[in-house]
């Protein structure tokens, strides 16, 4: 590899789409949930730029780690979910720039996704706090909830057809290649159930109100957070809003995908537009109309309501 190509795999990862940009529009788009929710509430709300305010008067504090926690799981467990989070947006198509892409680009995100929540279950159960507990407790069941009915989106958005017949691929490259010349998945009657099943499962994976069982700061004191500080806390935090670009991005490069101008830099940045009106979509409008989910009204949606309507995605693209 010559030093020309590692410096363009420095930039990807560490500039752009990595983690420098990652960050800040993480935390934009956070910015921007609370404060259209706080609109549609009737209230003023935050500045768009508070989320970063907050994420750098936590770095500041102190912290405050408990006599009986493992201290090794508990400071480590919020920096590996905040690495697994960058590292997953270098896989997702943005405007038809990918820094990284595999064979099987679906499969690597889904196990990628999956390691900044056991990373909140582990670093919430080391600190030996019960609240702690309970919420990582609440935590897995979310995951098992929202886990079947997202593989199954996955299933249906890659079974597909084209004039040249039928095709079954894990790459998003691919599926970005096809919708961009048949279109976008988004217009296919048949992944219209999977695009409203993928729009529920992003807020739950986020794990964005109503469907935030774990955290639940009115019931369970922040739940596997209750006992983080200083810098640590605001890494679970930035990683929270990261992941709101990482799922939107997602949903994007599934179902929106292809949407080319012919200009790199004008297809990045509607692709960002796409990813905020998805947040706007799947995210604020929940956010601002609905109450808090229990947690057995959580399992039984997600695996009846939303794996069925992902499901039937899956056996139109398969039969029709």
């Amino acid at each position: 590899m010559e030093f020309t190509d590692i410096l363009i795999y420095a930039v990807y990862i560490l500039i752009f789409p990595g983690a420098l940009f990652t960050c800040l529009f993480g935390l934009w788009l956070a910015g921007v949930d609370r404060k259209v929710v706080a609109r549609m509430q009737k209230r003023k709300g935050p500045p768009i730029s508070q989320p970063a305010w907050d994420f750098l008067k936590l770095c500041g504090k102190e912290t405050v780690i408990p006599a009986h926690a493992a201290r090794g799981v508990y400071l480590a467990a919020p920096y590996i979910g905040l690495a697994s989070l960058i590292v997953t947006v270098l896989f997702i198509p943005l405007g038809g720039l990918q820094a990284f892409s595999t064979g099987a680009d679906t499969v690597v995100i889904l196990y990628l996704l999956t390691i900044p929540t056991l990373a909140m279950i582990f670093g919430g159960s080391a600190s030996g706090s019960p609240f702690a507990g309970v919420g990582a407790s609440r935590t897995m069941v979310s995951i098992m909830a929202y886990e079947l009915p997202f593989i199954l989106v996955i299933l249906a958005v890659g079974k597909g057809m084209t004039p040249d017949g039928y095709y079954f691929t894990f790459s998003l490259e691919q599926i970005t290649n096809v919708q961009s010349v048949f279109g976008p998945n988004i217009f296919d009657w048949r992944l219209l159930p999977a695009a409203v099943a993928m729009l529920l499962v992003i807020p739950c994976e986020v794990g964005q109100h109503p469907f935030d069982v774990g955290e639940a700061e009115t019931e369970i004191c922040e739940g596997p957070l209750v006992e983080y500080s200083g810098k640590p806390l605001a890494v679970f935090k930035l990683s929270h809003a990261i992941k709101m670009f990482v799922m939107t991005a997602l949903f994007c490069a599934l179902f929106l995908g292809g949407i080319t101008t012919g200009m790199l830099w004008l297809d990045v940045v509607l692709a960002l537009c796409f990813c905020t009106a998805v947040t706007l979509v799947s995210m604020t409008l929940l956010n601002a109309i609905s109450a808090r989910w229990r947690v057995e009204q959580l399992f039984k949606f997600f695996w009846t309501v939303v794996s069925g309507l992902a499901l039937a995605s899956l056996l139109l693209v398969w039969f029709c």
